[in-house]
């Protein structure tokens, strides 16, 4: 496997970046794509973040600002994941038997459930960004936050965590991270969130709870679609990215700094 290779398939798969995919795509490769979540999407957090940062300093309102900052993340990241968690919570709310709910998830429409998820948690996250874009170095915390939540993909790829389908990422992926391998990204996911709050005046204490609320958020959607579904979908890996993002930026400014 190409060293690259991995990261390439990571970038190509999570973001707008144009990248040269790898000569082929393997277990190898989607083992390692979902390890590198979180540095692909570097370029789409940063440049989001900046623009918002930039939004507050012509002074533009903090949640305009917030706004203006989950859009370029949606559009850099081809709102797949936005898609993945309205498309998980019409199926997982339908009712129907894990067939049916796969087929439902993989409809291009989006129904009230799924809609209600969306408008809720961009809600949040652009509240949330707002505020941690009006502080000193907020702008780092958000790129830093915003990075940390792709870690939510070693969650859906555990070995152990079957695919729903026989086809499709999902399969690509699923079982395809060992379990030391997450506990070390998640833990990774802690320190690097921590050095970031510290940065910008927070206890220690408060990127610890939020990376846990976020562990916790996470180990319950993916056992709950196990149990309805069968396994993880495409759709549930993006629903976990987003679950996490909000509660990991939503915890950072809860408590504000000094506090």
């Amino acid at each position: 496997m190409n060293r690259f290779a991995g990261l390439r398939l990571a970038v190509g798969l999570l973001t707008i970046v144009p990248v040269r995919p790898p000569e082929t795509i393997g277990r190898r490769e989607a083992r390692a794509a979902m390890l590198l979540a979180p540095f692909a999407v570097l370029p789409v957090a940063l440049a989001a973040a900046l623009v918002g940062w930039g939004a507050t300093v012509i002074g533009m309102p903090s949640l305009l600002a917030g706004l203006v900052s989950v859009a370029m993340l949606a559009f850099g990241t081809r709102a797949m994941h936005l898609d993945g968690l309205a498309d998980t919570t019409d199926g997982l709310g339908s009712g129907k038997d894990a067939d049916r709910a796969l087929q439902i998830m993989r409809r291009g429409d989006v129904g009230p459930m799924g809609t209600i998820a969306l408008v809720l948690a961009l809600a949040m996250q652009a509240v949330a960004a707002g505020a941690l874009l009006g502080r000193p170095f907020g702008w780092l915390q958000l790129v830093v936050l915003v990075c940390l939540s792709r870690a939510a993909l070693v969650t859906g790829c555990v070995t152990g965590v079957p695919s729903a389908r026989p086809g499709g990422l999902g399969a690509l992926v699923a079982g395809s991270v060992g379990r030391p391998a997450a506990v070390l990204s998640w833990l990774v996911m802690l320190a690097v969130a921590t050095a970031a709050g510290t940065l910008a005046g927070q206890a220690p204490w408060v990127p610890a709870v939020g990376a846990a609320l976020a562990a916790l958020a996470c180990l319950w959607l993916v056992q709950r679609c196990v149990r309805r579904l069968g396994g993880v979908t495409g759709d549930v890996l993006g629903a976990l990215v987003e679950v996490c993002a909000t509660v990991l930026l939503v915890t950072a400014t809860a408590w504000p700094p000094g506090r």
